[in-house]
């Protein structure tokens, strides 16, 4: 589903960061990566503003392309004295540090231990994985030691609900907390992605208090949420509707074994809802199974869960693994006819 993650872990860097910033005491060397883009990308700017006088951008702030970046290259832009104001500030983006030759990896040990006091570097992670090489120990240690390195991760459920009400706020707008947990539901719970929904949804709801229907009037769902409407129509019995929300799926070119792929771990959750049922757990059980933030997608997947038997859970459960299979290892076969096909069996069978 779209609205998931592992349960959260203290992010004492991320924190250090803030309060370095509000104090402004920011650190020499940063490493900023993790799937929550807009978060990154506006402590990146909070650290422009804090260190880089407005007007003084051009001598005082840099930004290096990672891809052709040489070592010596960075040092030389670090050694670069800061004009009208105490700190540089560097932004080197996407650069492959754990694949550099021994040579290189050699330089940035030696750059890292001796970056100037009046530098601040902050290697970004975009559209490369910041993947830590454990085998490349000598290098481990100097980022250990010399830089501070900040995991971007998805907001928690109060905080997200809490943004997007402040976002749609500023806009004029009002928006309560179930409406909310139905958009992160609907669009994925990055702000990155639901920055242009919010912006969206504003300008056309017409009363004061956004709605669902103003939701679902404009928004674009993430995967997870049209799979999940799939898999309910199927479970009301609702085969036309099922078809359409498939046909949509194809039409927009999604390939027909990531549908499946999502499908079954959507009627797999639905399983173990069932079986949370049966044997009297509560949504708690399934929010600590799933790695669920919020109780939101965990009150659908009970709703869901009661329209079926266990039985069927587990027979539509096996039928996606059995198509599976066939799609991986038969070679001619009709992926999108076979999934149309699984809708009708899968219907046919529910009780």
């Amino acid at each position: 589903m779209a609205y998931q993650s592992a349960k959260p872990k203290e992010n004492a860097a991320f924190q250090k960061l803030k309060a370095d910033i509000s104090a402004g005491t920011p650190g020499c060397v940063y490493i900023f990566y993790g799937e929550e883009a807009y978060l990154r990308e506006y402590y990146l700017g909070e650290l422009r503003k804090k260190l880089i006088p407005a007007g003084f951008e051009e001598f005082n702030y840099h930004r290096l392309e990672g891809r052709e970046l040489t070592v010596q290259a960075l040092a030389e832009m670090a050694e670069a004295m800061p004009m009208m104001t105490e700190r540089t500030l560097i932004q080197v983006s996407d650069f492959d540090i754990f694949k550099l030759n021994e040579d290189q990896r050699e330089r940035l040990i030696a750059f890292l231990e001796d970056v100037p006091p009046y530098c601040c570097v902050v290697f970004s992670y975009d559209t490369l994985e910041y993947k830590p090489n454990r085998t490349m120990k000598k290098l481990c240690k100097a980022l250990s030691d010399r830089a501070e390195t900040v995991e971007f991760r998805q907001a928690d459920s109060s905080d997200l609900t809490a943004w997007i009400a402040r976002r749609f706020r500023a806009l004029g707008k009002e928006i309560d907390r179930q409406t909310a947990e139905y958009l992160i539901f609907l669009c994925g719970p990055l702000m990155t992605g639901l920055v242009p929904e919010i912006a969206k949804v504003g300008a056309y709801a017409k009363g004061k208090t956004v709605t669902q229907k103003d939701i679902d009037a404009v928004a674009d769902p993430v995967l997870s949420a049209e799979v999940f409407k799939l898999s309910d129509a199927v479970l009301a019995g609702s085969y036309d509707q099922a078809a359409r929300i498939l046909g949509d799926l194809l039409k927009m070119q999604t390939e027909p074994i990531l549908i499946l792929g999502m499908l079954g771990a959507q009627l797999r959750r639905i399983y173990t809802a069932r079986l949370a049922l049966d044997s009297g757990k509560d949504k708690y059980w399934l929010m600590s199974l799933w790695g669920y933030k919020s109780d939101y997608p965990v009150r659908m997947l009970l709703s869901a869960a009661k329209k079926a038997t266990v039985q069927w859970c587990a027979g539509a459960v096996k039928e996606c693994q059995v198509l599976d299979r066939r799609m991986k290892s038969e070679k001619g076969i009709d992926s999108a006819g076979e999934l149309k096909l699984l809708l009708v069996r899968l219907g046919a069978q529910r009780r």
